[in-house]
């Protein structure tokens, strides 16, 4: 596998990830509810968060601060509790569950006061760590970016456009990767000698909330809500511009890097969603939708069950309406069902159309883009606001859907990274587009496109 030390070309997909932003240059001092710098003064790898803050009378508790002390050395978990909780059997419906919950009971103590203190709550007091170079995708509250808007009707107890925030957060284990990456500084890419490839017991945690909250989404009624400082509509404040929002917690992915459990692929998903009809608090509200530790490659029949995805058939409906491909496992935050597509061949139109999964999604993650994350041609102006795929179930679409290691490059001659979407999409692009360079002015050309693409599609409403 041949190494390479910056990642020369990189696509945001049109339903994972939001937009790159490119000015991440300013060294202002900050102005209370305006436009000019994150809180700490702070720009490039390590910014904080954009630039707008919320002034003192409208939000008087300290603002996102990014934990980037990478921790330089590495220990392992020996008979971690998720192993433990499958008895020494396969992975299985019959273990799954049991497996799922006693990851939720490992993130716990330094999760959970996220929730219950969020205000005291810093990500470096617990013991997680950020992704570097989305400062300027940040808002300055939770420090969440956009993730995946939701077009109305996408679930029928939704009627309105939804938008999605994330907040990724890395264990010591998975946060001493993502610091060999990027080193003390930030200001290089390494990915030479597998410094991409996690460690056995990497745990990382996505936090997923909607701008759209009870009582106008229903399933969302008790949900915990969050302030958050951004240009987004709800339904509490629909005024344009920086406001203060709330959002609503409603869906936790928890990811391990498990060879012994996972030995194709090397990880384990599991997405966790809020039920308000559960009984308990709102951590007891959380409760299964499902797990992936492969593609299932093999299953090219969406009729047909599958080995390596189990899904949680007592979960909400609403959670269950996002499914991927087959009912491959994907949240809803996820992204995994488009309403409109057509077939780049044959021009067959596709109506709520299934069409990934998290780890098909997750799967092209490597140093140059040369694949869209989703199974179809990478979007670009010649198509307009068509989203064309490839025929479902043929070869091409078949590459999405393959159990491969984390090491093993989508397309051939690339440096693989190890499923992590979130750091070849989202950081490195970033990275490389505030550069004053031919690979940057290409990047950011790339960028627009889909900009252009994703804008019309959902009539501006979720960008900045």
């Amino acid at each position: 596998m041949k190494s390479k030390t910056s990642l020369s070309m990189a696509l945001v997909t049109l339903f994972v990830t939001s937009i790159v932003a490119y000015n991440c240059t300013s060294n202002n001092k900050p102005k209370e509810g305006g436009a000019t710098t994150d809180a700490s003064g702070n720009s490039g790898a390590f910014q904080n968060h954009r630039d707008s803050v919320p002034s003192k009378e409208q939000y008087n508790y300290p603002l996102f601060t990014l934990s980037h002390d990478y921790p330089t050395s590495v220990s392992t978990i020996t008979n971690p509790p998720w192993q433990q909780a499958l008895n020494g059997q396969p992975i299985s419906a019959a273990n799954v569950f049991a497996f799922m919950d006693s990851l939720k009971s490992y993130v716990a103590p330094h999760l959970l006061p996220f929730f219950t203190n969020n205000h005291e709550w810093t990500a470096a007091k617990y013991g997680w760590f950020q992704e570097p170079w989305l400062g300027t995708q940040r808002e300055a509250i939770l420090g969440a970016y956009l993730g995946n808007g939701n077009p109305a009707n996408m679930f029928k107890s939704l009627k309105v456009d939804e938008a999605g925030y994330a907040l990724v957060l890395y264990d010591s284990i998975a946060g001493y990767t993502v610091g060999q990456i990027w080193g003390k500084t930030g200001q290089k890419v390494n990915l030479m000698n597998d410094a991409a490839q996690f460690k056995e017991g990497s745990v990382v945690v996505k936090l997923a909330f909607s701008n759209i909250n009870s009582p106008e989404w229903p399933v969302m009624k008790d949900a915990l809500t969050f302030d958050v400082y951004d240009t987004i509509p709800t339904g509490e404040n629909p005024r344009q511009g920086y406001q203060m929002r709330k959002v609503s917690f409603f869906q936790m992915d928890i990811i391990v890097k498990d060879s012994q459990t996972s030995p194709k692929t090397g990880w384990v998903y599991s997405t966790f969603v809020y039920d308000k009809g559960k009984p308990g608090n709102f951590w007891d509200k959380m409760v299964p939708l499902g797990a992936m530790w492969g593609n299932d490659p093999s299953v090219t029949d969406t009729t047909q069950p599958l080995a390596e995805t189990v899904i949680n058939q007592q979960a909400p409906e609403y959670s269950r309406e996002t499914l991927g491909w087959g009912g491959r496992l994907s949240g809803p935050n996820d992204g995994a069902v488009t309403q409109l597509a057509y077939d780049y061949v044959t021009k067959k139109k596709y109506t709520n159309l299934a069409l990934s999964s998290c780890m098909s999604c997750h799967s092209p993650a490597q140093d140059t883009f040369k694949s869209f994350l989703l199974p179809g041609p990478m979007p670009r102006a010649s198509f307009g606001d068509t989203f064309f795929v490839f025929t479902p179930a043929g070869k091409e679409w078949m590459r999405w859907f393959r159990d491969d290691y984390g090491n093993v490059p989508f397309d051939s001659g690339q440096v693989a990274m190890d499923y992590d979407m979130v750091m070849a999409f989202k950081s490195v692009p970033a990275f490389e587009s505030s550069k004053p360079s031919e690979k940057g002015k290409l990047l950011k050309t790339q960028m627009d496109a889909i900009s252009r693409f994703r804008q019309h599609r959902t009539r501006s409403m979720f960008w900045h």
